[in-house]
């Protein structure tokens, strides 16, 4: 099956794209489109290995599924288009940051920024019914994903993974915890920082202190 997807995964996930739940999968996906309003759009759907190659691969931060508001998703977990406002998840992903970095609040919430410098931003489901959270679930995604992360950790070495909320944790379990980093926090929706999960975890500077001793390039978040 000829899936529009960077080489450099493309030459490492071929064989999944050839396995009959991809397929089902696919098929799945082509009859939502043609039926509702999804998001992200059709060319958007596979952005995340768009803008992040596997050589480059340095973070990834392990999302759900996309927005489910109209022009929100662009296919990179947790950011929204150029001028969207920012959902409450992005807005104290920010807090967070400013607060461990020190680094302004920013006026945009495209993360494409983040991905040019070797961040990949995964949601676990990588479409999603208009308005309808969560529709696109249990349809073939979350074993594409699952194996995505399974073959960074295996032919990479010294990965940062973000694994915010019992969710994520959950799609960590393949990761080899002996040659990366893992950091586990609180989802940072509103429900769980509130709570006190989320803030004052220092994710940011534990990544990068952690690419520095990797001889890798820190992430300017």
């Amino acid at each position: 099956m000829n899936v529009n997807i960077d080489k450099s995964w493309k030459d490492l996930l071929e064989s999944e794209f050839e396995k009959p739940y991809f397929e089902k999968l696919v098929k799945f996906v082509k009859q939502e489109y043609n039926s509702f309003t999804c998001y992200p759009k059709g060319s958007q759907i596979f952005a995340a290995f768009e803008y992040c190659n596997f050589e480059d691969v340095k973070v990834v931060i392990i999302g759900q599924d996309p927005y489910h508001g109209p022009g929100q998703a662009h296919g990179l977990c947790f950011s929204v288009n150029e001028g969207m406002a920012h959902p409450p998840s992005l807005v104290n992903i920010f807090k967070e940051i400013e607060s461990d970095l020190g680094i302004p609040y920013p006026a945009s919430g495209n993360l494409e920024r983040w991905a040019n410098q070797g961040v990949l931003l995964l949601n676990a489901t990588l479409t999603v019914r208009a308005r309808e959270a969560g529709s696109h679930q249990n349809k073939g995604w979350e074993t594409f994903t699952d194996e995505v992360i399974k073959k960074i950790s295996d032919k990479k070495e010294g990965v940062v993974f973000m694994l915010w909320g019992g969710y994520a944790r959950k799609k960590g379990n393949s990761i080899d915890r002996s040659k990366h980093l893992v950091l586990e926090t609180g989802h940072p929706s509103p429900l769980s920082a509130n709570r006190g999960l989320w803030f004052g975890n220092k994710h940011f500077s534990k990544a990068d202190t952690y690419l520095r001793k990797q001889g890798k390039t820190p992430v300017k978040w």
